[in-house]
């Protein structure tokens, strides 16, 4: 089959079109002027210049395509503009859907995330559950909407949707907060630990990848929804992997939770005046999703999809040996 992919170039898109690639599926993949291309090259991928609201080269990228897979996004907790947040995820993600109409592609495969449910009353929820009323970052906020715009396409145009909400994602040369928290660890730049008694749902990238591609080729599954989730962990437990993997001391003290909120605010007040990322990663919207955390049953993925999921140890291992390269 022929996939069109968005978001190639990064951490869960280069998995993604890797697997699609090695299934022997035919990929074209969208890249701006500034993307790093080499591996799409040697999978024998088609690249098409351009970005997600550049309408004209996602229809060259469709056209003769049977599947879009949606992977593009802007993931931070903070940015220097915060107009980014909505250009990519919202007015990004509502051109991929109305350009995929207008090409006719037969699926689209997109990649959201958990935190756009908030707190849910269930707990652990999975994709039955209702989103809580809150999404705790501009971030999942502007997900959120973009994954609402999705579905509403779906139900009155018919747009052929298939949706995937990854968890926190951990592998190897992850260049997004959460592979930046293992660095800030396993270096000692982190003074003290924060929110170690938050649950957190977490997932292998190259999990995530193989739900978004078989959740492309499995028939019948127009509709549907898929949380990829291997494991819920507390920060503690996860602390607790990387120093024992990594050797390294981990601090002594833990910033009481109270604390821990008010420096991030702090911290990202500054931030926003010097335009420069907030110190040891703690932005205030980074803390909020830490500390309100998410129990999440991936169950699904592996009935339906036939998923076995990563040990989160080996995904943590992985990355932190990619980090000492």
């Amino acid at each position: 089959m022929k996939a069109f992919i968005t978001g190639a170039t990064g951490f869960i898109g280069s998995h993604t079109a890797e697997r699609m690639a090695g299934a022997g599926h035919k990929i074209t993949c969208l890249v701006r002027k500034a993307s790093k291309t080499g591996r799409l090259t040697r999978l024998g991928a088609t690249l098409v210049l351009g970005d997600l609201g550049n309408r004209e080269s996602l229809l060259r990228g469709m056209a003769g395509c049977d599947w879009v897979l949606n992977i593009a996004a802007a993931y931070a907790f903070w940015l220097p503009d915060k107009r980014t947040y909505t250009e990519v995820n919202v007015e990004g993600t509502r051109n991929v859907m109305e350009c995929a109409l207008e090409a006719g592609v037969s699926k689209v495969v997109h990649v959201s995330t958990v935190a756009v449910y908030g707190k849910p009353a269930d707990r652990p929820f999975d994709e039955a559950s209702d989103p809580g009323p809150v999404r705790f970052s501009e971030y999942a906020r502007t997900k959120y909407e973009g994954d609402l715009i999705a579905w509403e396409l779906s139900r009155t145009k018919g747009l052929p949707l298939v949706m995937v909400y990854p968890g926190g994602v951990l592998g190897p040369d992850d260049p997004k907060p959460t592979g930046e928290y293992i660095q800030n660890l396993i270096t000692g730049r982190m003074p003290a630990l924060v929110l170690t008694d938050a649950v957190f749902p977490w997932v292998h990238v190259r999990d995530v990848a193989e739900i978004a591609a078989r959740a492309a080729e499995k028939e019948d599954n127009i509709g549907e929804k898929y949380l990829a989730v291997a494991e819920n962990l507390t920060f503690g437990t996860i602390n607790k992997m990387i120093g024992e993997i990594s050797g390294v001391a981990l601090p002594k003290m833990t910033m009481p939770d109270v604390l821990a909120t008010a420096n991030a605010k702090i911290l990202t007040l500054l931030a926003d005046i010097v335009k420069r990322p907030p110190l040891w990663g703690m932005a205030a919207d980074q803390i909020r999703t830490m500390k309100d955390g998410a129990a999440v049953d991936g169950s699904k993925a592996e009935r339906e999809l036939g998923i076995t999921y990563t040990p989160i140890r080996t995904a943590l291992e992985e990355a932190i040996a990619s980090y000492r390269q």
